[in-house]
């Protein structure tokens, strides 16, 4: 029986479905009702920085591919100059949303609760004074003006610095002259007047320019921002050293990178505001007029305010039921908790702390452990994770890291920590040419009365103490002999330039996880087919790759139930007739990054789930290392089945994608709050610290 063909227009566009994930965290910063001010504010600082990131990555690609001459549509149909345009009407709608509900909602909330964020002249006199000394002692001494002449060419102005543009007049002859002045980034972007009162740091440069400038007149200012394009591209196979192309890259990286957006005060002088643009390269739809002011991720700086009742309640993590000493005060022995089953972790609710962590910590002081291995993608500067290598290899324990310096915008952090773990005889692996090495894997080899047993941790997101508090993840740390062998192997692939492919609980980029999960996509329409129960659940970042969502439409046009949780974005079109009405896809966003990936397949009653790093994109099964293992504990396979079932129920806050619109649901038909599923997994953690 012939297929019939799916229709063209099935994918979404990538960067307008990313823009209105990032509108649903602009509805984090809009809902007085669930979402406590101060975090409504640092919703909006994290909008502006997704948004930095997009521009710097995602439309610098765009305008590279425009520039190239590159006339190839996307998978969407949509050719890059056209979608450039539309990208930047989108933001344009957004950006002026967010400075809406910042000036006309979150700005006013704030000062009514005593959080105000000033301008000079609502300073009272004393502040004034205060400011006027603040500057002579801590800003003037490192500051840089930088005036345009004959002899003084355009700055380069560095991406995403905030700037001063002052338009400067000499007395003597009459001349104009432009100038430019950095805001110190080192320095606080709101300064602390006093409890609940702030100023713009660049307000203070503002009314001093005077002395900046001595014997010019200041005609006038205004502040400006430039975002450039930070994609670092590194030719891997001409490279002898990895690590020296990088830091050549990132050092040529500091200079030279085209604009591709302008940010200016909305009362801007034509005058200044047609120099900047000339100068700068940048077209009039890349400009951004806005409110002051401008950059609003300065507003995570009230997160440090001391107002606990406008964030979010204080939530600590507790140990994981399989892991916690009942009986006694001292931590959890690892090893002999996982000789006895299998446990499955999520964070932020079971701590990373007295799990991935202790794990490392453990192996690394235990002197019957002989070995360890570990990927690391992303970590934290203060890492106790890299702190345990180091006391590991200097006890004299073989330790292998496959450290990935070509993590985006962590790449000085991570040459950082890898010369580090090199000078204190760690091993350390550059990851693989052409490859990210991406997955989330550590093993360590122990010497036992029985022979040397294997102990492994397979997770979704990276080792690091601080973003484990804030994102959530799932992991599984397992003494299972299959699961630890097929990591050996992965490592040695990994260190050694095997030419592993075969792997029996794990699945593996970027050769084997697009095919397994098209296999289980199959193997879920033959069930429904043979009348067994089928279905299909997903939950990832994002998912684009066109031939998972071809065989998820033929999975829904079989009559499979499929239900996709992406926060993300999502190039699928669900509940488009003859093609997605079997197909439901929901977005969740809360006070933790939902940054989990899972995988549950009916398998014909006797379900098939795994946990992993990958999410559904060509750059995780083409060109990353990626891992999903699969589970096999009854438990853990409920607990999956039961977080699918919370977050689908009708009662949950969530987003709805249909075909391609993006519809919030937050309040029943009766106008009441519906249940954040993150609050239910807060209460469920309570529940289990609670005596009994």
């Amino acid at each position: 029986m012939s297929v019939p063909p799916l229709p063209a227009d099935r994918y979404l566009d990538r960067e307008l479905s990313w823009l209105a994930f990032n509108e649903r965290v602009l509805d984090q910063a809009r809902d007085g009702v669930r979402v406590p001010l101060i975090e409504r504010a640092k919703f909006l600082a994290i909008f502006s920085s997704n948004l930095d990131e997009f521009f710097m990555v995602r439309v610098a690609g765009l305008k590279r591919r425009i520039a190239a001459g590159v006339a190839v549509p996307t998978p969407a149909g949509k050719m890059p100059g056209e979608l450039h345009t539309e990208l930047l009407e989108r933001v344009t709608e957004l950006v002026t949303e967010q400075s809406r509900v910042f000036q006309d909602d979150v700005r006013p909330a704030l000062a009514a609760e005593g959080i105000e964020i000033l301008g000079w002249d609502e300073l009272t006199a004393a502040e004034k004074d205060r400011m006027r000394a603040f500057f002579a002692e801590r800003i003037f001494p490192v500051l840089t003006p930088l005036a345009v002449d004959p002899s003084h060419p355009f700055p380069y102005i560095s991406g995403l610095s905030l700037s001063l543009a002052v338009m400067l007049r000499n007395p003597s002859t009459g001349a104009k002259q432009f100038a430019r002045v950095k805001v110190p980034p080192l320095l606080s972007r709101l300064v602390k007047l006093a409890e609940g009162r702030f100023l713009p740091l660049e307000e203070i440069i503002s009314r001093h320019l005077g002395q900046l400038f001595t014997g010019m007149q200041v005609q006038s200012y205004t502040t400006f921002r430039v975002t450039r394009n930070e994609d670092i591209e590194v030719e891997e196979d001409d490279a002898e050293n990895l690590l020296f192309a990088l830091e050549r890259e990132l050092l040529r990286s500091k200079v030279g990178r085209p604009p591709v957006r302008l940010e200016v005060q909305e009362n801007i002088n034509e005058e200044l505001l047609q120099l900047l643009m000339s100068e700068l390269d940048v077209a009039e739809n890349e400009v951004f007029r806005l409110p002051a002011p401008l950059d609003l991720t300065g507003l995570f700086t009230l997160g440090d305010t001391r107002r606990e009742d406008l964030k979010y309640a204080n939530f600590l993590p507790i140990t994981h039921p399989d892991l916690a000493q009942v009986e006694s005060a001292r931590p959890a022995d690892m090893f002999k908790a996982l000789k006895q089953r299998d446990v499955l972790v999520q964070h932020p609710y079971d701590s990373f702390a007295t799990s991935v962590q202790r794990f490392i910590e453990q192996a690394a002081a235990d002197p019957a452990v002989l070995a360890i291995k570990q990927t690391l993608y992303r970590t934290s500067g203060d890492s106790p994770i890299v702190d345990a290598l180091i006391e590991a290899a200097q006890a004299g324990k073989q330790v292998l890291a496959i450290v990935e310096i070509k993590a985006r915008f962590d790449e000085q952090n991570n040459i950082g920590w890898a010369r580090k773990l090199e000078k204190s005889g760690v091993h350390v692996v550059y990851g693989m040419l052409g490859l990210k090495t991406h997955c989330k894997l550590a093993l360590a080899v122990r010497e036992e009365a029985t022979g040397l047993r294997r102990y492994a941790h397979v997770g979704t997101g990276n080792y690091n103490p601080k973003t484990a508090r804030m994102y959530e993840d799932m992991g599984l740390l397992t003494a299972n002999p299959i699961i630890t062998d097929d990591v050996a192997r992965l490592f040695n692939h990994l260190s050694g330039m095997t030419h592993e492919t075969h792997y029996r609980r794990l699945l593996v980029a970027p050769l084997g996880i697009r095919k397994g999960l098209l296999e289980h996509i199959d193997t879920e329409i033959a069930n429904h087919a043979a009348g067994k129960p089928s279905g299909i659940r997903i939950k990832v970042n994002s998912v684009v790759d066109e031939a998972i969502i071809d065989a998820l439409y033929r999975a829904s046009q079989a009559g499979v139930p499929v239900d996709m949780w992406v926060r993300g974005i999502c190039a699928i079109r669900p509940g488009v007739p003859s093609l997605s009405e079997n197909i439901r896809v929901r977005s969740i966003l809360g006070r933790f990054l939902e940054h989990s990936r899972v995988f549950w397949f009916a398998g014909g009653g006797s379900p098939i789930v795994g946990i992993g790093s990958s999410d559904m994109m060509h750059r995780n099964l083409d060109r990353r290392v990626e891992a999903i293992v699969s589970l096999s504990n009854p438990a853990h396979i409920k607990q999956v089945e039961d977080l699918f079932d919370k977050a689908f129920a009708p009662g949950t806050v969530h987003w709805e994608l249909h075909d391609d619109t993006w519809t919030a649901h937050t309040t029943d038909e009766d106008g009441e709050p519906l249940t954040d599923l993150q609050d239910v997994l807060i209460q469920q953690t309570a529940a289990r610290r609670a005596p009994r």
